[in-house]
């Protein structure tokens, strides 16, 4: 029997691993995710203006803040905008400035004014992108508020201490395990891109498993594989072979956004500035700490959830006769996952909500919405082992009752309609 299963579980893989379908899509995803990384260098390629140098031409008539102005550009922006932004000093007068101005070129007048120190001109040809403007902007104030404190003769020693950045203390006075701002900046942009994939192969995951089931039986030879196997060894082939291939699939995945990255840096062991930044925030949020906290527990809560949805998958495919049927089988099982991957994204809007902590054992959707609840805060641990407990209680009972529904189900071609057959193959004597 043992034999019978390994023979099944290798066929399965093997006729998934070798088929074109898989190829084309894993060729495609490869693309993708390498252009994806890369955008930057593609819209370059095809003449876009991501590495173009913006040159910041200053008619400095104050004669003090072109100084001021520069040094603050330069401590503003990042190592990789800092050699795309190139702050010149101009002596030309404004109007040949401006009638001889280039589109990468941003033109800022300064001069003075007795009631507010140093007012400034921002000239361009057309918009200026938006993280240009604001480190602009941040420089223009940054520049006025020094100006003004050299012209009322302040202490230097003063000065340096107004100008230096603010100490703040972040208290939050509620005694609820509330989202602060970075966390929830962190959870609407960065956790979706995370479990993204996950979802991603659940989905592969039941539609690989129901519709091989499908085509077996639309096909009648279902019932030269019973004949040889028990339904029980056939079904749980199908599941062990979808799983090994969702893994294999995740990991190619791993392995393409390895590759990009590479291709990206050029193989160097280098982090961009920009990601640097990104992830400098993620730990100040204490997202990257839970994160690494929750990983063993995610990682077995989600493959258990693979194991829960190719069951759950192979248990109502057993009853399609078509794909119409099992187009009908699979459309509430894609709803309950898209209910739990918007649950998760949506967690933080339900502070202190009994019903989301509720949701967050729910087999099926736990997967998503408990480690989503944990990294805010509003669950511990002992509630995500409480979640993994209950699903695999689920499974446990998907095996012993799914099992019987299978074996009923999965020689039944009957023109009824699906439910229908499901519920008397639910009531049957067999099971």
């Amino acid at each position: 029997m043992s034999n019978k299963f390994w023979y099944l579980t290798k066929q399965s893989l093997r006729k998934k691993i070798k088929s074109k379908w898989f190829l084309g899509v894993n060729i495609m995803l490869l693309l993708v995710i390498v252009a994806l990384i890369n955008i930057n260098s593609i819209i370059s390629f095809f003449g876009g203006d991501f590495s173009q140098e913006t040159k910041i031409l200053v008619k400095d008539n104050t004669e003090i803040s072109f100084t001021v102005f520069k040094e603050t550009m330069k401590e503003l922006t990042s190592e990789e905008d800092t050699g795309k932004i190139k702050v010149v000093k101009t002596t030309k007068k404004e109007d040949k400035l401006q009638k001889n101005l280039k589109d990468n070129e941003v033109l800022i007048v300064l001069d003075d004014d007795a009631e507010n120190f140093v007012t400034a001109k921002l000239i361009s040809n057309e918009k200026i992108d938006n993280t240009t403007y604001q480190y602009i902007s941040q420089g223009l104030n940054t520049t006025k508020t020094s100006i003004a404190l050299v012209k009322t003769n302040t202490d230097p020693s003063l000065l340096a201490k107004i100008s230096s950045p603010m100490n703040t203390e972040r208290v939050v006075l509620s005694e609820d395990k509330s989202v602060d701002e970075n966390m929830e900046l962190v959870m609407s942009s960065l956790f979706p891109t995370l479990i993204l994939p996950f979802f991603m192969l659940i989905i592969f995951l039941v539609q690989m498993i129901g519709g091989e089931i499908c085509e077996e039986k639309t096909t009648r030879s279902m019932e030269i594989i019973i004949s040889n196997v028990s339904p029980k060894i056939h079904l749980l082939s199908k599941v062990v072979a979808s799983n090994l291939f969702v893994i294999i699939q995740g990991l190619l995945l791993v392995l393409y956004s390895v590759i990009g990255i590479l291709i990206s840096t050029k193989g160097q062991l280098s982090i961009n500035p920009n990601v640097d930044s990104l992830l400098s925030a993620t730990v100040d949020s204490g997202f990257l700490d839970k994160m690494i906290t929750l990983l063993p527990a995610a990682l077995i809560m989600m493959l258990l959830s693979f194991l829960a949805y190719s069951l759950i998958a192979g248990i109502l495919a057993a009853m399609t006769t078509n794909m119409e049927d099992f187009n009908q089988i699979q459309t509430p099982i894609m709803l309950v996952l898209l209910a739990g991957y918007y649950l998760a994204i949506m967690a933080g809007m339900f502070d202190g909500s009994i019903l989301i902590r509720f949701l967050s054992y729910v087999p099926f959707i736990s997967c998503l919405v408990s480690p989503s609840l944990y990294i805010i805060g509003q669950i511990s641990m002992i509630d995500v082992i409480i979640s993994i407990i209950i699903l695999i209680i689920t499974i446990a009972l998907m095996i012993k009752y799914g099992l019987k529904v299978y074996k009923v189900g999965i020689l039944n071609y009957s023109n009824e309609k699906i439910w229908s057959r499901f519920a008397k193959a639910i009531k049957s004597k067999d099971v």
